[in-house]
């Protein structure tokens, strides 16, 4: 994975291209822009983030203009413009899982990888933020986590440490 810091040209592969080719047959002729989305997941789960290098390649491909890339993948938060750790911890930061303790879950998952909100651990495995609604007040607080989005509720400071506990030791 490339750091934030390093500028390196980026080839993508012939698999990756394949997959880019068959999104855009699902398109009128002349509206590839409209692969966009798809495409920017396939880097993202190549790369693990969307490098402006990538983001020119993808405007490239899509024979569209850089900006256009650059405007989508900044709007989405489900693109990250900057390498993750393995696991992404999600925690929803809205009014009802604040009220049942999600900032406080924060500080604690804070504490407990030793990593600010967006910092990648030293181990390369993780790293957090906080996200609007993830739809499910009623099991508040709750956290997400990507690359696969497995879903936890009723969140405990034991229940993450668990969690954490057992991404650490998985494979």
């Amino acid at each position: 994975m490339l750091s934030v810091t390093e500028h390196k040209e980026i080839e993508f592969s012939s698999q990756l291209i394949k997959q880019f080719d068959e999104i855009v047959t699902r398109y009128p002729q002349g509206k590839q822009k409209s692969a966009l989305l798809p495409v920017l997941h396939l880097v993202q789960a190549e790369y693990g983030w969307v490098s402006p290098e990538a983001m020119d390649k993808v405007a490239a491909y899509l024979q569209i203009k850089p900006i256009e890339v650059y405007e989508v993948a900044t709007f989405y938060t489900m693109f990250f413009l900057r390498p993750q750790g393995k696991y992404v911890l999600e925690v929803c930061r809205t009014g009802p899982c604040c009220l049942v303790g999600a900032e406080k879950i924060m500080t604690h998952i804070e504490k407990t990888l030793g990593v600010k909100e967006g910092e990648v651990t030293a181990d390369g495995k993780f790293s957090w933020r906080g996200v609007e609604c993830l739809a499910a007040c009623g099991m508040a607080p709750v956290l997400q986590i990507g690359p696969e989005y497995t879903f936890y509720e009723h969140l405990t400071e034991e229940s993450v440490d668990k969690l954490i506990e057992t991404l650490k030791n998985k494979i």
